[in-house]
């Protein structure tokens, strides 16, 4: 008997939940064939086979959180005619499984409502199932039957009022991790955050410059080559705080994190060795990393090794300011809120409407000063307010 558990899949995860099976008990299976769907905190991952088989038994229910090393299901080694095993042996039956993008709860929603997921058809992300998709999946069956002309006709689902009274999200998969990571990180690390203005009028102008000559780069991009930048220069905020061994190790590669509000919940790809990079070079970057977060497709390397993280929450709009909570071991988090138009008062003592960007830059205060972070600030914003010095910078 072949036991299938669910091994750790990267950064040290310590479970994850079931999304769906692929298979069914019965089915004859090929060494590496996909058995089962798992959701960690930061992505979502297929357990293969190990061998040829039969799949005898699934342990557990799709929706349900087991813990690394949790056998998920068992299979029969598949045997040849003189007893030993046959490795690669083609399917001679197998359940063609559809497999089924959908997070646990939305599946719930659709067996409460006693819909056949499988009929749905998904606008999410690589054809995930969404909430509002068997909202409009329910809506469009309503229609479909015939008027009940009736004093006590009742709609076809009846609520319960214990249901409208209110909504139950899970707090499992990424969701949960993120809770446990940020919790944890809170308690550790004495948090301090410091807020700044930066002046981004030229920034602006300069970009708008660059689309004249069809050169589309974000704004993050350029914080992202300035912060490189102020991080050589005040390394302790690209530093990790090794407290049994007494030490801040300084680290000289600067693999910075992007915050991305993905559909299912805030994932981090990182930017390697961004020292290294052109603008141009990071803007590429950025623009695929991103696009894998909102799909869902990211791989454990693309979510690993962050030094630094930045979160650029100003498109979103609203935001004057945060207390942001720096993903530990890191030493830093620095965030970009909403940029407004606003009078400033000149160096000539003028009136002028200046584009104005508020910052907040958290730290470990066990490892930096609260000057020391006002001299990266500055630094930072030294170089966004003078988009040409910064492109000096790189040369």
């Amino acid at each position: 008997m072949v036991e299938v558990k669910l091994n750790d899949i990267g950064e040290g995860m310590t479970e994850a939940d079931i999304n769906c099976y692929l298979v069914s008990a019965g089915d004859v299976v090929k060494a590496d064939d996909p058995l089962v769907e798992v959701q960690t905190d930061k992505m979502t991952a297929e357990i293969p086979a190990p061998r040829a088989g039969v799949v005898k038994s699934i342990l557990w229910k799709p929706g349900e959180t087991v813990a690394v090393g949790t056998v998920l299901l068992t299979m029969e080694e598949e045997k040849g005619q003189n007893g030993q095993s046959v490795q690669n042996k083609e399917k001679t039956q197998a359940s063609q499984t559809k497999r089924i993008l959908a997070s646990p709860y939305t599946r719930k929603m659709a067996k409460d409502q006693h819909i056949n997921i499988e009929e749905i058809t998904g606008t999410g992300p690589g054809g995930r199932i969404l909430d509002s998709d068997v909202t409009a999946y329910l809506s469009s069956k309503n229609k479909d039957q015939p008027a009940v002309k009736s004093e006590q006709a009742l709609s076809p689902v009846i609520p319960d009022i214990r249901e409208a009274e209110s909504d139950i999200i899970p707090f499992r998969g990424r969701r949960k991790q993120i809770g446990r990571k940020m919790a944890a990180s809170l308690y550790t690390i004495p948090h301090c955050t410091h807020f700044e203005e930066v002046d981004v009028t030229r920034l602006i102008e300069l970009r708008e410059e660059l689309k004249f000559h069809n050169r589309t780069i974000s704004a993050t991009c350029f914080f992202i080559k300035a912060l490189s930048i102020c991080l050589k220069e005040f390394p302790v905020f690209n530093a990790e705080l090794l407290e049994e061994k007494e030490e801040i190790r300084l680290i000289k590669e600067h693999h910075i994190g992007i915050a991305v509000d993905a559909p299912e919940g805030l994932i981090v790809p990182v930017i390697q060795h961004a020292e290294q990079k052109s603008l141009l070079s990071i803007s590429n970057e950025m623009k695929r990393l991103t696009q894998l977060a909102l799909d869902n497709k990211l791989s454990v390397r693309e979510i690993s090794g962050g030094t630094f993280t930045v979160s650029n929450v100003g498109p979103l709009g609203g935001s004057i300011g945060a207390t942001p909570i720096i993903q530990h071991p890191q030493t830093a988090l620095i965030s970009f809120h909403k940029t407004k138009k606003r009078p400033v008062v000149t160096e000539d003592d003028e009136i002028a409407i200046r584009s104005i960007m508020n910052v907040s830059m958290a730290f470990d205060h066990r490892v930096a000063d609260g000057a020391t972070a006002v001299k990266f600030t500055n630094r930072f914003a030294e170089l966004i307010e003078n988009p040409n010095l910064l492109l000096l910078e790189l040369m």
